[in-house]
């Protein structure tokens, strides 16, 4: 036993090493830093205009444009942690204490969510938000909630399906999406502070059973995986977010490029590793991927090259592969660095960024929320602003060391 786990030691030692030395060649951009210092400043003033129109309770959206009207919703909307999250990641650059003032009083809104059941975007919801804040200010009373949380995540799991269900349905059915990949990050962080496995075995299950069954042998995803909730069995593959059933839509692929990175990081298991870079190639070998890297809606949309382009997707990308550099070979590495640093040039420029004053708000323009059901089409979308500013926060980190 003792020598399995000091030859677990050495691995993780020389995972760590590969890393720091990679990271090291890594070379940041002074143009792009100069654009991020400005996108914080843009930020900060953007995000108080977008404090001042919010009714109490409420959490943001999106903004429509054409009406000039906020769209809100209640704590138990799958972004509600983002508004929160986007404050304090933004605050820990400039210091705005307006910024962690507004932050804490939507916290103390979406609390209670703690002990909700009925969603599996608790992770969005929760760690986006709590998660966040506990880098910043690391407290008993925040640990606890985000341990109920992965406790409320965690009671969603049936390990019959080997799976966390996305969407309750009174039909015969046991519905998984793509996006829940993204959720997992929080049942590992609740396994490290309390020292109980189970939330670590149902991610990893999880994320096995995802990639048996959600990826097509060019690595590109289904966006739902309807199961047999009797037998486990796969009773049909479909979309729902997509242009169709076959058609590979673009923040799905991003979700997964994002969990599989995440996984990898958890767990240091090569296969996540491997997964989440040929998730990497699917999208840049992709035909219909633009030369400024922001992805159509869907790669597989009928009307390209005049398809509306999706901020949201590039924001979860860039954020995803400043981290996925770190682990793959320099090579890759420095393919998805650089990536990365050209989604945040051309995110940054006034084709996708708000001018100040403007875009009710937010900080990016151009998003694609669900086209089938023709909302949230064209608009800024809180997911979009708050992976934006994870991706920014990690480019700097490069500089930095």
């Amino acid at each position: 036993m003792r020598k399995k786990i000091a030859s677990g030691l050495v691995a993780l030692m020389l995972i760590f090493t590969l890393a720091n030395a990679q990271h090291r060649s890594f070379k940041t951009n002074r143009a792009v830093l100069k654009l991020i210092e400005a996108d914080y400043k843009l930020a900060d003033s953007q995000y108080k205009q977008l404090m001042q129109t919010l009714a109490p309770g409420k959490f943001p959206k999106t903004y429509h444009p054409d009406s000039n009207k906020l769209e809100t919703s209640g704590p138990g909307w799958w972004c509600s942690g983002f508004y929160p999250g986007t404050l304090l990641n933004i605050y820990q650059k400039t210091k705005d204490a307006a910024l962690l003032t507004e932050a804490n009083r939507m916290l103390d809104v979406l609390s209670a969510q703690q002990y909700n059941k009925t969603t599996h975007d608790l992770g969005f919801m929760m760690y986006c938000s709590f998660g966040t804040v506990q880098k910043i200010n690391n407290t008993q009373k925040n640990k606890e909630i985000l341990i109920n949380s992965a406790k409320s995540l965690s009671s969603r799991f049936d390990p019959k399906i080997g799976c966390i269900k996305s969407w309750d349905s009174k039909k015969p059915e046991y519905l998984v999406i793509i996006d829940n990949m993204m959720n997992l990050e929080l049942l590992f962080y609740a396994t490290k502070v309390t020292g109980d496995s189970s939330f670590y075995k149902i991610a990893v299950t999880h994320a096995n059973t995802t990639m048996k069954n959600h990826f097509r042998p060019d690595f590109s995803s289904y966006h739902v995986v309807n199961y047999n909730p009797a037998t486990g069995e796969v009773q049909q593959r479909r979309t729902a977010q997509g242009y169709s059933n076959e058609s590979a839509w673009a923040r799905g692929q991003a979700w997964g490029l994002y969990g599989y990175t995440v996984m990898y990081r958890e767990t240091h298991n090569k296969k996540y590793l491997q997964q989440a870079e040929h998730i990497a190639q699917f999208i840049l070998n992709n035909h219909n991927l633009p030369a400024d890297k922001i992805p159509y809606w869907d790669y597989n949309a009928p009307n390209i090259p005049n398809a509306l382009r999706d901020a949201s997707a590039a924001s979860v990308m860039a954020s995803a592969f400043l981290e996925l550099c770190r682990y793959s070979d320099l090579k890759y590495g420095q393919l998805y660095f650089k990536t990365a640093e050209t989604i945040i040039r051309n995110l940054s420029s006034p084709e996708y960024l708000a001018k100040a004053g403007s875009n009710g708000g937010f900080i990016l323009q151009h998003s694609v929320g669900h086209m089938p059901e023709k909302k949230e089409i064209d608009v800024p979308l809180t997911y979009a602003d708050y992976y934006f500013i994870e991706a920014i926060q990690r480019y700097q980190n490069f500089a930095q060391k």
